[in-house]
């Protein structure tokens, strides 16, 4: 086994300090916890994957009906790991993805970094439930998403994703890959659940909704104060338990699986991976654009966002701190 297979693992065998599963048998209630809050939640290659893993298994598991996806901290979180992801899109020196895609056994040439397929390959791979960016289209029973504070990038799929959605009052949805990439993996998912309009304002604005806001177009189905976020998502969770059988819960998942695809939702997830392709291709139109995978942000996404960021209006910003800010 090389050293390239052994990384693969390793950010598995890594990741599972980050992520924690239990269950409520009595009640058939699964509880998935985010527990990174020093890096935000900010899930990696491995959390991605064990993130899919056991959402995979709770939909086979007779002791489950419901999950319930939280995370510790102050945040929900804001996304993937940023430095990461700066390598994945070429702006630093590791280009070989092959770990990305679990196909590091030392047999795999990764495609060149000029190439289409450098990239294109990994943001297909994201259309993917096993990639860890839609796992929750594909279960099959009741998943409910407890938010709080930064509710941003891969964190905004699982929203989109997640059968209900219950929020802290003080919780932000976005994508600030709007701004440095102009797209992101599950642009369809967001335009159904928000509506185009709506959607169309988060994306050409970069700015991120309010909880209010995400409520009030349908997105949220409850909204309360941080204290009581906890107990609202029992609340949901616990009457979910005690519906209908697992049997029927798992049909009714089913015709929502049928609308999902007459909807076009797995077209809209690999058309989407397509787009993100070619994102290191995009011409800027002046100086000091933000463009990913352009050459001039070699400062990081991370500070690169940032000062983007203050260019908005304080009410639009990202960043609860810049907010604050005149």
């Amino acid at each position: 086994m090389s050293e390239k297979q052994k990384q693969s693992d390793k950010l598995l065998e890594e990741a599972k300090q980050f992520i924690h599963y239990e269950k409520d048998v009595e009640n058939k209630i699964a509880y998935l916890t985010l527990d990174r809050p020093g890096k935000l939640n900010a899930p990696g290659s491995g959390m991605r994957r064990l993130y899919a893993r056991y959402v995979f298994e709770a939909g086979v598991d007779d002791d489950v009906k419901v999950l319930v996806v939280r995370a510790n901290g102050k945040d929900f979180g804001t996304g993937a790991d940023i430095e990461e992801m700066q390598n994945q899109f070429g702006l630093g020196d590791d280009v070989d993805l092959n770990y990305e895609l679990t196909t590091d056994d030392g047999r795999v040439t990764y495609p060149p970094q000029e190439s289409f397929r450098y990239l294109g390959a990994m943001t297909d791979f994201f259309a993917r439930a096993g990639s860890g960016n839609r796992p929750l289209q594909e279960f099959k029973k009741i998943s409910i998403l407890q938010v709080q504070g930064y509710c941003y990038g891969w964190h905004f799929y699982q929203a989109a994703d997640a059968d209900l959605v219950v929020a802290s009052d003080d919780a932000l949805f976005g994508h600030a890959a709007f701004r440095y990439a102009g797209w992101g993996p599950r642009m369809w998912t967001w335009a159904e659940m928000m509506g185009v309009r709506k959607f169309k304002e988060m994306l050409f604005t970069g700015r991120p909704f309010t909880a209010d806001e995400m409520e009030r177009i349908g997105f949220l189905n409850s909204v309360v104060p941080r204290d009581q976020l906890a107990a609202e998502a029992e609340k949901y969770a616990k009457a979910c338990s005690v519906t209908r059988p697992t049997d029927t819960v798992h049909v009714q998942k089913v015709f929502f699986e049928m609308y999902n695809q007459y909807r076009g939702e797995y077209m809209g997830s690999v058309l989407t991976g397509l787009v993100e392709g070619v994102t290191r291709y995009m011409t800027p139109d002046r100086e000091g654009d933000l463009n990913l995978g352009i050459d001039d942000v070699k400062a990081g996404i991370n500070n690169s966002v940032k000062d983007v960021d203050m260019q908005y209006p304080p009410e639009w910003r990202l960043s609860r701190g810049n907010r604050k800010k005149p």
